[in-house]
């Protein structure tokens, strides 16, 4: 699991790459504000698809009246765009944030949607230990069982809220460095090329080579009968 967090200036404000208009905003955080609800914590994850490696979720706090211009949803981006904004969020110290993670075994064991959510929690679980506790949380997509605060659940919700755009920068990058190290590991997948995902590629590496310790076990591909599993 990654625990990433870091201290608070008085920075706010800050420029990066640009991308087209009409991306995300702060309305669901400002109408929590308006409620009294601070802070906000915007959740979401990246690699529920794939069929190796982990499944990874941030969880972030943007200081109120936070701009970051070009932050928008991971899918819109280019990878150049998500490195810099990594970078940028990552280096902000006005900006709280957590990165968890939910095993390629845990995955196995309990379901990709219930380690999904596990991420999820414990993202949230190490902003309170960082001394960061959020009061609400902003989730990408559908509600979330078992989350330690109250949440918003907003489907494609990368695209409205910045809190999420932020945290789904945060999990597609950490994730992709991490398919990048497998793919040192196991270089015979191809991983830093496909990230895991069903690829032609992938597929005939799995039938050629077999799943490696970080292939998922229960997800029909790799659990093929031709694989010895």
């Amino acid at each position: 699991m990654t625990n990433k967090r870091l201290g608070k200036n008085s920075q706010n404000s800050k420029k990066g790459p640009r991308t087209k208009s009409g991306g995300p905003s702060l309305f669901h955080e400002k109408e929590l504000h308006a409620r009294g609800i601070h802070p906000v914590a915007g959740v979401d994850e990246a690699g529920r698809g794939p069929l190796a490696g982990p499944v990874v979720a941030a969880a972030v706090i943007l200081p109120e009246g936070y701009e970051l211009e070009g932050l928008d949803d991971s899918k819109k981006l280019t990878p150049e765009q998500r490195e810099e904004l990594y970078v940028w969020i990552t280096e902000d110290q006005s900006i709280f944030y957590a990165i968890a993670e939910g095993t390629s075994e845990e995955i196995g064991q309990l379901n990709i949607l219930r380690a999904t959510h596990l991420a999820m929690k414990r993202s949230l679980d190490f902003l309170k230990e960082s001394g960061h506790p959020p009061a609400h949380a902003l989730v990408d997509g559908l509600p979330v069982k078992g989350l330690p605060v109250e949440q918003t659940a907003l489907v494609g919700g990368d695209g409205l809220s910045l809190s999420i755009a932020a945290a789904s920068i945060l999990a597609k990058v950490t994730r992709d460095r991490i398919m990048d190290a497998l793919d040192l590991e196991f270089p015979q997948y191809g991983f830093a090329r496909h990230r895991g995902y069903a690829t032609a590629d992938h597929l005939a590496m799995l039938r050629k080579h077999g799943p490696c310790p970080h292939h998922r076990l229960g997800f029909a591909p790799v659990d093929q009968p031709t694989f010895g599993f």
